[in-house]
């Protein structure tokens, strides 16, 4: 049996100075092997990653490792209790109004002297040099002075600090209604085959503040920087955005899957060592960012989605009927979203009642097999 460690991290203070603290899960031996980095929860109502969090546990207990994985439920203290009547927010923080999940730090500014440094170095060390560079220069951060520190930007560098320290990284979410779908690097599409998941968004070399950018970029950004060199060096670290399907919702069920899904993908990248997590047979779906595309609704009023998600949309298809009681005598009390070209629908706004201009559907095109 594994022994599995808890810890508690301390990431802000209340207005009362009460402590704002997460606990951090470590399984395996953090000195030999790989390590591992899985956070949940970091948007208050994106809850199922702390499900699949304790699936995890469960079988890491008594799974074969070859490193270690360190998991991070409720990795937003203020998030996950950030509630509005019986719904969570937790999205934005409600100070500022920032995305909670927009505040990692861009360490791009890096590679130029590291390149030159260790240009003619072997791949080992130019790995543990430049994990450890990113490690001090986040925690140099949290030392720094405290005053110029917000309080989102304080909890992102404490999980940044935990998440530079490994060589793979998972960032658990979910949509608002949602499919399960993988937001994944560009390079490491051959990865995503070993999820059990569907659909796969293959997202550029372009920081946007995520933990998954802060996370790859830098690397996918280093074997650029040693390419533009002469010298051919693979990116060495994976970051994933891990969308386990819908707000506001836990399905103990369906975490255990997901898990397996995880563990799977672990099993590629040989830090579970069993052959009983291979993945699924099933069709995937690929696009890239630049072909998500998002549908607004042309008007306001009750809405009645149609389009399943995960099912494939043809061009003039109906998405959604809008209830506009409103327009009853007019003869116009229910109006048509149709979608122009082939998609699939992978998410939808978790509410009926919509204002004109908000985001319905956001749909793969121009995708294909992965």
């Amino acid at each position: 049996m594994n022994k599995i460690t808890q810890q508690t991290i301390q990431v802000g203070e209340l207005a009362n100075g009460q402590a704002l603290t997460i606990p951090v899960f470590t399984v395996g031996d953090t000195q030999a092997g790989p390590n591992v980095y899985i956070q949940a929860n970091m948007h208050g109502a994106e809850v199922q990653g702390n499900a699949v969090i304790y699936a995890l546990l469960e079988k890491l207990k008594s799974a074969q490792l070859a490193g270690s994985i360190t998991l991070v439920p409720y990795a937003n203290p203020i998030g996950c209790n950030q509630k509005s009547g019986e719904f969570t927010l937790g999205r934005f923080d409600p100070i500022t109004g920032e995305n909670w999940n927009r505040l990692y730090h861009d360490h791009s500014h890096l590679i130029a002297e590291f390149v030159t440094r260790f240009k003619d170095e072997p791949e080992s060390t130019i790995r543990a040099e430049f994990k450890k560079l990113l490690v001090e220069q986040t925690e140099n951060m949290l030392c720094g002075p405290q005053h110029q520190l917000k309080t989102g930007k304080r909890i992102a560098l404490h999980l940044q600090h935990l998440a530079h320290q490994a060589d793979f990284v998972l960032d658990l979410h979910t949509g608002p209604v949602s499919a399960k779908h993988l937001y994944c690097p560009e390079y490491a599409k051959n990865s995503a085959k070993h999820f059990d998941i569907p659909h796969t968004l293959l997202i550029p070399n372009e920081f946007d503040g995520a933990m998954d950018e802060a996370c790859f970029c830098p690397w996918w950004q280093l074997s650029e920087s040693f390419a533009a060199q002469g010298r051919a060096l693979s990116t060495l670290v994976e970051a994933f955005t891990v969308e386990l399907g819908s707000q506001e919702h836990i399905d103990l069920k369906e975490a255990e899957h997901d898990a397996n899904s995880i563990l799977s993908y672990l099993t590629h990248k040989e830090v579970v060592l069993e052959s009983g997590y291979q993945p699924r047979s099933i069709t995937r779906y690929a696009c890239y960012l630049k072909d998500y595309v998002a549908v607004y609704a042309p008007m306001g009023g009750m809405v009645d989605y149609q389009a399943a998600l995960g099912t494939h949309v043809k061009s003039g298809d109906s998405l959604a009927t809008v209830l506009r009681m409103d327009k009853y005598c007019d003869g116009e009390a229910l109006q048509q979203v149709t979608f122009a070209q082939e998609g699939i629908a992978i998410l939808h706004f978790a509410s009926a009642s919509v204002n004109q201009g908000t985001e319905l559907y956001k749909l793969f095109t121009n995708y294909f097999e992965l």
